[in-house]
């Protein structure tokens, strides 16, 4: 019978990879949170959270930049230099879904209550870390959301302002996606590639949704080459592939069948 210690032996031979560290994703959740409240918490001290988040970006940022390609302090006073225009943009986020939001009784209800925000605000911390080229840090982040959520935007997707997600549960962004401004998305859409392909990694895979554009419930759009012309409405359960011209209005039909047969 194989002994305690030679199982463990084994076990410590096929851990491979020397840099993975799961601490990594615990410690980048709790900055994640403590930025949010930052940004957001009217009791929130910003002067002395400001350091406490640089000093717990430096320790995340450590670990998950192995290779020692970038300075941690370039990188961390490049992102604070971010943080009020992202901030500014979250509040124009906010003011979006509580003007367009009938249930929404205040725009504190959204900041406190609305998963889609969270997502909103997930989303542009993680994006502009993506485009500093910060290693792994960005998708944790973008994880972390979607745990949170059900909304999975990736980092690397374009979103513009006055961005609304409504109800947000099984929401998917992809990574090259182009959303412009004044875009409502609400629960089941999917941004999506057409084929995953690994060789497709350095081209447009996901949609273009232009300004003004609503997509409604379940809709599932598809492809780098389709466009969503500015001004169009998409209806819940669409299945598109192809590019649609502006001020369009795109819905499913559903097929009605009348009971030959009663049961009694």
């Amino acid at each position: 019978m194989e002994t305690k210690k030679y199982i463990i032996d084994k076990i410590i031979n096929n851990k491979i990879r020397p840099h993975l560290s799961f601490s990594l994703k615990n410690k980048t959740e709790k900055f994640t949170t403590n930025l949010f409240y930052t940004l957001f918490d009217a009791k929130a001290c910003v002067e002395n959270n400001i350091t406490q988040l640089e000093n717990d970006f430096n320790e995340i940022y450590e670990i998950a930049n192995f290779t020692k390609t970038n300075s941690k302090e370039n990188i961390w006073n490049r992102f604070l230099l971010k943080l009020p225009s992202i901030l500014k943009n979250l509040n124009v986020d906010a003011q979006e879904i509580y003007a367009h939001d009938p249930a929404a009784n205040s725009v504190e209800e959204v900041y406190l209550a609305y998963p889609g925000f969270f997502a909103i605000a997930i989303y542009r911390f993680s994006h502009e870390l993506y485009l500093l080229n910060v290693p792994i840090i960005p998708r944790l982040m973008s994880e972390y959301a979607h745990s949170k959520t059900g909304t999975d935007i990736h980092p690397g997707a374009t979103i513009g302002n006055s961005f609304f997600i409504d109800h947000a549960t099984g929401i998917v962004i992809g990574e090259t996606c182009s959303i412009k401004d004044h875009v409502k998305i609400y629960q089941g859409v999917t941004l999506g590639a057409l084929q995953v392909a690994k060789e497709m990694k350095n081209k447009k895979r996901h949609p273009t949704v232009e300004n003004h554009v609503t997509i409604y419930a379940n809709a599932t759009i598809l492809g780098g080459e389709t466009i969503i012309g500015e001004n169009s409405t998409i209806g819940g359960n669409v299945f598109i592939t192809s590019s649609i011209p502006k001020n369009s209005i795109v819905y499913h039909t559903p097929e009605i069948k009348l009971k030959s047969k009663i049961d009694s």
